[in-house]
C-alpha cells in the first residue's frame, strides 16, 4: 500500500493529459472533485469525461459538491473582488459541512487523494481551506501540486 497523502491541484493552464501525468508523478490514486458544479470549458475536465480519463489512468474519482464554494459566495467575490470577504463566506459554509469534512478525512487516510478545482494558484482557491479542514479532522498532511512543483501546506501563506 502507498503512503496516504492529501494533495490539492488546479487544472488551469493544463491539458487533461498533462494533468493526469502530474497526478501519476505524485502517485495520486483518488481524485476528489470539490467543484460545486463539475463543469468546465476545458476539454476533458467536465465530470463524465474527467471520470473516464481518470479511470483510464487507474485513478478513482469522487465528486463532493458539498465541499464546493456556494454560488452566492462566488457571485459576491465576482462583484467585489474581496478575497478576505470570500474567505469568510467560504469558511462559514465549510462550518456547515463538518460531517462531509470528517468523511473526507476518513477517506483520505486510505488513499493518495487529491482535491481538484480549476485555479492553478492554490492560495487563491477554496480547495486549500477544504484541505486544511480535512487535515484538522484527522486527514493526512497536505501538499499542493502545481504543474512542476509540490508545496507543503503553510497556512500563513494564504491571505485571509
Amino acid at each position: 500500500m502507498t503512503t496516504p497523502a492529501l494533495f490539492t491541484f488546479g487544472y488551469e493552464g493544463l491539458t487533461i493529459d498533462g494533468f493526469i501525468s502530474r497526478l501519476k508523478d505524485a502517485r495520486v490514486n483518488l481524485i476528489v472533485d470539490v467543484r460545486e458544479l463539475p463543469l468546465s470549458r476545458k476539454k476533458g475536465f467536465s465530470k463524465s469525461a474527467f471520470r473516464e480519463h481518470l479511470a483510464a489512468a487507474g485513478i478513482g474519482y469522487e465528486h463532493r459538491p458539498a465541499l464546493g464554494c456556494p454560488k452566492p459566495v462566488r457571485d459576491k467575490y465576482r462583484e467585489n473582488g474581496d478575497w478576505a470577504d470570500y474567505t469568510r463566506g467560504f469558511l462559514a459554509h465549510l462550518d456547515t459541512v463538518k460531517t462531509e469534512v470528517r468523511n473526507l478525512a476518513a477517506t483520505a487516510r486510505d488513499y493518495r487523494a487529491c482535491l481538484v478545482c480549476f485555479e492553478a494558484d492554490f492560495s487563491a482557491c477554496h480547495r486549500s481551506y477544504v484541505a486544511r479542514a480535512v487535515r484538522a479532522a484527522g486527514g493526512p498532511a497536505v501538499h499542493h501540486l502545481t504543474a512542476k512543483t509540490v508545496f507543503a501546506d503553510a497556512p500563513a501563506s494564504l491571505a485571509a
